[in-house]
């Protein structure tokens, strides 16, 4: 089972000014926490659209020999990026660099994960631009380090990546393989004060099938739309991703802090209600990685995790949960390319230090719990 489903999802083949607030509120809950807030690059979106027009979505069966992808996104700390604004002329100094790099012109843009303001940006970016969106992204959800994404499971090397920051800094990195790009990358991304925008991964129509998830911009779009008319968020958010309802309870403890080039710790959700005398722990890297209930493990990585408000519905970024916020705990399938055993190595517990075997998990009837200590290894 999909989390993105993307074949529930009709084509959108424009994004226009009133499709931004969706897809923020869809890629909110697709970031698991991660991703960057939505807020900001929602607004930079509108004012884009504003400016230029609407953006052409279109999908990876409509690209032509003429056609080249170019990912773009940001890359650091979350909490960094509510508090340390880009730059305009950033986007257009990728472009720049990358076209000069491979020596003819790019056409479209696809997000490198369809999570947080990572899923959203590169709609401003492409109305800012004048390109097109490529309707699929490289994780049909948010991860945190650059070699969590389906292209590097699918066996695509990354050939070069250009990064820059705030100021006007350039750097091109050309890397022995993507691993040593996450290394360099987030380096560079320290250097320039824990934010930094970067492209990479030039697809072509031959190269993009198979190795991107495709639809996802769709899919956030449509899931946006429910959860900004809904009468019940939560319960009718989960029945659109097919998701278990966890917890509902409030925040009472938050362990938070960053340090190279990422946000880390946990966050302690008590229950309230038809919940009360139940207590989970949720642990971050940027993303909500895993949920533990009496030392045992009900989720983990690489299926999602999200945690909403319990009144608005509205996903709510690790870099903005709070003490005593009401809150509900949201778990559902990953895309089946994460549960292959090049996906699971890539993006399962063992990648992010902790000691315990991934087990898939399936939604609401899901009955998945394997034994873990609550002091997880990292």
């Amino acid at each position: 089972m999909s989390s993105t489903r993307p074949t529930d999802s009709p084509p959108v083949r424009l994004i226009t000014r009133d499709d931004v607030a969706p897809l923020a509120a869809g890629c909110a809950v697709f970031g698991t926490g991660g991703g960057g807030s939505v807020h900001g690059a929602q607004l930079s979106v509108e004012t884009a659209i504003d400016k230029n027009g609407p953006v052409r979505v279109v999908g990876v069966a409509d690209l032509t020999a003429d056609d080249a992808v170019i990912i773009m996104s940001g890359m650091g700390a979350p909490s960094v990026g509510i508090e340390m604004l880009g730059s305009a002329s950033q986007a257009h100094t990728l472009l720049r660099e990358v076209e000069r790099l491979v020596g003819r012109p790019i056409t479209t843009v696809m997000a490198a994960e369809i999570g947080g303001s990572n899923g959203v940006a590169p709609v401003g970016w492409a109305a800012e631009l004048g390109l097109a969106v490529l309707d699929a992204d490289g994780m049909g959800r948010a991860f945190p380090k650059a070699t969590m994404i389906s292209m590097n499971v699918a066996g695509l090397p990354s050939e070069f990546a250009v990064m820059s920051d705030v100021v006007g800094n350039v750097t091109v990195l050309r890397t022995v393989d993507i691993a040593w790009l996450e290394r360099h990358a987030r380096a560079f991304t320290v250097a320039a004060g824990g934010i930094a925008l970067g492209a990479h991964y030039l697809l072509t129509s031959e190269t993009a099938p198979g190795a991107v998830i495709e639809g996802t911009v769709s899919r956030a779009i449509q899931v946006g739309r429910r959860l900004l008319a809904a009468t019940e968020p939560v319960a009718e958010i989960a029945d659109e991703l097919d998701a278990a309802v966890l917890l509902r309870g409030k925040v009472i403890d938050i362990d938070r802090n960053t340090a190279g080039g990422f946000t880390r710790g946990s966050v302690t959700i008590e229950g309230i209600g038809g919940d009360r005398g139940r207590m989970v722990r949720v642990e971050i890297q940027n993303e909500n990685l895993v949920v533990i209930e009496d030392g045992a493990v009900v989720v983990s990585v690489p299926d999602l995790v999200s945690i909403l408000d319990s009144e608005t519905g509205e996903a709510i970024s690790t870099e903005m949960l709070r003490f005593g916020q009401r809150v509900s705990v949201l778990a559902w399938a990953c895309d089946p390319l994460w549960r292959t055993p090049r996906g699971i190595e890539l993006a399962g517990p063992a990648a992010f230090d902790f000691d315990f075997p991934y087990v898939p998990f399936d939604g609401p009837t899901s009955d998945t719990s394997v034994a873990a200590t609550a002091e997880v290894a990292r």
